[in-house]
């Protein structure tokens, strides 16, 4: 029962990072329905920019070893907004938007070459920029932790890193909402993904909702990225492990729903910590994959999706 219920906790810390990460990619395509192969990657530069911001831009010196990887995070998150606004405004803004009714296949083929080539130059431009040398964000809560009991002659320890990033992630998630729900960028935003035809005859700039989305969007997963560099080392190859997992968790949550989104990313850090108790370390992700199946098996819109009637 204790090892239960240390997965249990376990799995609720890293699944709220893992949703965090899963948000930023439901963002995305919820307002645009560009399917981004890069945004692994975009993640991988939030790990490097809150390293670098950390280790290099004086944070460290300013705010300690503790304190200071946390502020460095939050701060990679607008850096990386601002480099995918630019991203969006110089590349992705061609082929998504207004401009699909003039493309084949309303766009989707060109922003799946698009996102898979951007993919491969943030990768190897990383390698030559960043060094294939693994790089982690330490600090010294990453090696400590609050012990929460004994209850039953049980006691759950709960790492101190990862109680903060779960902390940090359900804030952020929650300011997301407010934004998307209570401003007027949020219900533009809203507006362009419900019916981006309509947005544009009530006067709302469609591409500039797009851009707004996918700004916001890597924003978020640079953050979920940082978060996670405090617990793993990281490297210039590390999107691709996590991209497949977003995609599962937005699905898993409901295309479209941010909402859903967060939970999707909950469900799998859950399945992934769960799974150690019967099976290795190895097929932690052969576990969520088949829960994932199992569960579009049973409800294939997901947590929070709703069924399209067809006539």
């Amino acid at each position: 029962m204790e090892g239960f219920f240390q997965a249990l906790a376990a799995g609720l810390l890293i699944g709220a990072v893992y949703g965090l990460m899963c948000v930023g990619l439901g963002l995305i395509f919820g307002v645009m329905r560009v399917i981004n192969f890069a945004h692994g990657d975009f993640m991988m530069l939030g790990m490097y920019a809150a390293f670098y911001l950390f280790t290099a831009a004086g944070v460290q010196t300013l705010f300690g070893n503790t304190v200071g990887p946390f502020v460095a995070i939050l701060l990679a998150g607008p850096v990386l907004a601002v480099f995918g606004y630019f991203v969006h405004r110089t590349l992705i803004s061609h082929v998504s938007g207004t401009r699909t009714a003039s493309l084949e296949g309303e766009g989707h083929y060109a922003q799946l070459i698009l996102t898979l080539g951007i993919a491969l130059i943030l990768q190897n431009g990383g390698l030559i920029v960043f060094g294939s040398v693994l790089a982690s964000i330490r600090t010294p809560l990453s090696s400590s932790a609050w012990e929460l009991g004994p209850f039953f002659d049980m006691s759950i320890f709960l790492n101190k890193a990862r109680s903060i990033d779960m902390i940090v992630s359900l804030v952020v998630m929650t300011l997301l909402s407010l934004l998307i729900t209570r401003t007027r960028i949020g219900k533009s935003l809203r507006a362009a993904a419900d019916n981006p035809t309509a947005a544009t005859y009530m006067g709302i700039d469609v591409d500039r909702a797009h851009r707004t989305a996918f700004a916001l969007g890597c924003g978020i997963t640079a953050i979920a990225g940082g978060l996670l560099a405090t617990n793993y080392p990281f490297h210039p190859f590390v999107g691709l492990e996590y991209v497949i997992v977003m995609y599962a968790g937005v699905v898993l949550g409901g295309m479209g729903s941010i909402i859903g989104a967060f939970w999707g990313g909950m469900t799998i850090g859950l399945v992934q910590q769960m799974s150690t108790l019967i099976l290795p370390t190895q097929l932690q992700n052969a576990a969520i994959f088949a829960v994932f199946l199992l569960i579009i098996f049973f409800r294939p819109q997901g947590f929070f999706g709703r069924m399209v009637e067809r006539t």
